[in-house]
């Protein structure tokens, strides 16, 4: 049996041998559970505080996400870019390597995230204003935001550990973690927020309790882990290797990011274009902010099967298997589209009912409810080839094009829009935004990746000849 460049043994590793469609079942569905449990999280508090205590407490959420947004685009980059990191060294057989990436990465995320907390508990109002919040949703806003944030650490570490664990080859374990989390979080949603009379604060508590419980069950499989070792003296900042971390993770933060900008653009926008139309400025506002997370419930489960074959990417393409790379592309478009058509079918034909969830309202506000989710989704099962090629090159350690591939939906393209469509259509404006970037954004990532299936045709073809 080989041995790898430090002295440990190099075992074959089934993400090299395995039928590709196999692995994508293995690391897919556990993936695509874990992702909807965790797009859950959010939606949960939604639905609680819109029967309890109205839209209102539903805008609170929306102008809070943005902050949330920021601490996820900082643990993606550490979690994703460890992750990827492992997989391509454990690919290369330098085990070593992969073992100081992994700690390093847990270091970097407690880090950050104590950083992010202390920062959000000081600048909160003026935060949410900026992210949109007006007079009548400050004093749900500021609350809810207040406790929410505590969970930065657990949620940071959560994520990590949820990657690695997969890099590690045990993705089922990841979803049973992430179950346990959300059935906590939606029992004590409802706990805290109607027998307890908490309202917002008990929404916020409830969620990060459940952070706190899928933390803790990911912690305890560090002993367990097979092709990693954890060891307490490589717990520490290195700079090579966290500098390896952030350039391949890079894109998962500028994703994050884009989405950021996007949010705080959209909630000013539909404030500003909601109060010059009949359906006022908080309507709007919520509404957005419900759609926002309904579309990322379904985009979740797209995003879960594309994401969750992220580790077989990284070593087949470390270990020049490319014949199989190839396969696992062509495969995973094929998937996410067919799952996104199944989800946009749901979304058009059953708008009401959805909205309806998140709490009974008049009719002028499931008016607007309606269209726009309709209008907003229509193309969602076109993200399948975005999101394929966005994790492709991320796991195979090319950050230019995952970076461009990040940046185009939520910011070259949604931006522009968003500033300039409302200008001559009004609030609806903001609506149409939503599939002109997913078209444009596709087009890109397909041509992209034509040119990257082609390349590495030609790369199988020279390994087979030196072989």
């Amino acid at each position: 049996m080989p041995e790898s460049s430090n002295n440990y043994p190099a075992k074959e590793n089934m993400l090299g041998t395995k039928p590709i469609p196999q692995l994508m079942l293995q690391f897919g569905i556990p993936s695509v559970i874990s992702m909807f449990v965790n797009s859950i999280y959010n939606l949960v508090d939604q639905i609680f505080i819109g029967q309890r205590v109205g839209y209102l407490g539903n805008a609170a959420t929306n102008v809070t996400f943005p902050f949330v947004t920021v601490s996820m685009a900082i643990s993606l980059m550490i979690a994703v870019g460890t992750a990827a990191n492992c997989g391509l060294n454990l690919g290369r057989r330098d085990q070593e390597r992969a073992d100081r990436t992994m700690c390093c990465g847990f270091f970097m995320a407690a880090v950050s995230s104590v950083i992010l907390l202390v920062i959000g508990q000081l600048f909160m109002p003026p935060m949410l204003r900026l992210f949109g919040a007006t007079d009548p949703v400050m004093p749900y806003a500021v609350p809810y935001a207040r406790i929410y944030i505590l969970g930065l650490p657990f949620t940071a570490l959560g994520i990590l550990c949820s990657d690695m664990i997969r890099a590690d080859g045990n993705p089922s374990y990841t979803m049973k973690s992430m179950l346990a989390g959300a059935a906590f979080n939606i029992v004590f949603d409802y706990i805290f927020v109607f027998p307890l009379n908490m309202g917002v604060q008990g929404a916020a508590l409830a969620t990060i309790l459940g952070q706190l419980l899928t933390l803790v069950i990911n912690l305890r499989y560090i002993p367990k882990f097979k092709t990693l070792h954890f060891k307490k003296e490589y717990l520490r900042f290195d700079p090579s290797i966290a500098t390896s971390i952030l350039t391949v993770g890079f894109s998962s933060f500028i994703t994050q990011s884009a989405m950021l900008v996007t949010q705080v653009v959209l909630n000013n926008q539909a404030v500003k274009y909601g109060a010059l139309s009949e359906f006022g400025a908080e309507i709007p506002l919520t509404v957005f902010g419900i759609v926002g997370k309904i579309n990322g419930l379904m985009v979740s489960v797209i995003m879960g099967m594309v994401v969750g074959c992220q580790p077989v990417y990284s070593f087949n393409y470390g270990a020049k298997k490319y014949s199989r790379v190839r396969e696992l592309i062509r495969d995973s478009m094929i998937t996410g589209t067919a799952i996104g058509l199944i989800g946009m079918a749901c979304l058009q034909l059953f708008p009401q009912q959805l909205i309806s969830i998140f709490g009974q309202e008049d009719a002028l506000y499931n008016t607007f409810a309606v269209m726009a989710i309709r209008t907003m989704t229509i193309f969602i099962f076109i993200l399948g080839v975005q999101m394929t090629a966005g994790t492709y090159f991320q796991a195979v350690g090319k950050p230019k094009y995952s970076i461009l591939i990040s940046l185009s939906r939520n910011l070259l393209f949604m931006v522009p829009f968003l500033i300039i469509l409302p200008i001559f259509f009004g609030i609806k404006g903001i609506m149409y935004c939503y599939p002109a970037s997913d078209v444009f954004a596709m087009t890109l990532s397909t041509a992209l990746l034509v040119m990257e299936m082609r390349k590495l045709g030609k790369d199988d073809e020279s390994a087979a000849a030196g072989a």
